[in-house]
């Protein structure tokens, strides 16, 4: 595993926060699935099996490209 991949820590902004990895290559599928509650923090990895994550609900996002916050 690559030791610099890029790191993305997520935390819910309120309960029931989904958070879906979804597969690299031509079918793009999920392939795995969290729920977070109010203040409960995930840290997850971009690898070789994961080029996307889906987050669902209030969420703070930290990456290295900055930071974001939900709206309202």
């Amino acid at each position: 595993m690559d030791m610099k991949a890029d790191f993305v820590i997520i935390q819910a902004l309120e309960n029931g926060v989904t958070i879906s990895g979804l597969t690299r290559g031509s079918d793009t599928k999920f392939h795995h699935s969290e729920k977070l509650d109010k203040g409960e923090i995930m840290i997850a990895q971009f690898t070789e099996h994961t080029s996307a994550i889906k987050i669902r609900g209030k969420a703070k996002v930290l990456s290295s490209v900055g930071t974001i916050n939900p709206e309202g």
